[in-house]
């Protein structure tokens, strides 16, 4: 009988991962002149400091990095789903800046979109660019990741599950089968 846990991403895989991101991000942006990193509550916002701190050993300049909550912009609100509202907090403009928003998995772009709806209420970014751990496909909307760290088909039946310590550091990616 097959484990219904099958670990995709360890500790050292993510660092990898997040340091080949933070490499394509700064090749993109020619550096990180108007740059910002802006989490998506709750676990984009821990990826999000973990890419701030690859861009700076990269780099040696530290860029400015907010979170977002999402909660108020779902389109799931009706369905009588509850979720607890969090806090955003971006304590600078957005305006003219290269947003790079950062989730841990991308799934069907709805928590995308709605992330894109409040950050276009915050500000006028120049542009917003998508970096995930783990794209897992199944899109319901026109919404793709300019960076990612691992691709992973799966079925809508199967979960994908970022796991993190008590200090909010990942350790594992892991794929509960039903």
């Amino acid at each position: 009988m097959s484990s219904p846990e099958t670990i995709l991403l360890d500790s050292n895989a993510i660092m990898r991962a997040m340091t080949r991101i933070a490499h394509e991000i700064l090749e993109k942006n020619n550096g990180c002149t108007n740059l910002v990193l802006i989490g998506i509550r709750t676990g984009g916002d821990h990826l999000a400091q973990m890419l701030r701190q690859r861009i700076f050993d990269i780099e040696g300049i530290e860029i400015k990095q907010g979170a977002v909550d999402v909660t108020m912009y779902r389109d799931d609100i009706s369905n009588g789903v509850v979720r607890p509202i969090g806090k955003t907090d971006i304590p600078f403009a957005l305006d003219n800046c290269h947003v790079i928003l950062v989730d841990e998995v991308i799934y069907t772009g709805r928590t995308i979109r709605a992330a894109m709806d409040a950050l276009t209420d915050i500000g006028r970014p120049s542009s917003i660019q998508l970096a995930v751990l783990i794209d897992r496909g199944h899109r319901e909307l026109p919404i793709r990741p300019d960076f990612v760290g691992r691709n992973v088909p799966s079925s809508r039946e199967e979960k994908i599950e970022v796991v993190f310590d008590d200090t909010l550091y990942p350790t594992k990616v892991r794929l509960i089968k039903p």
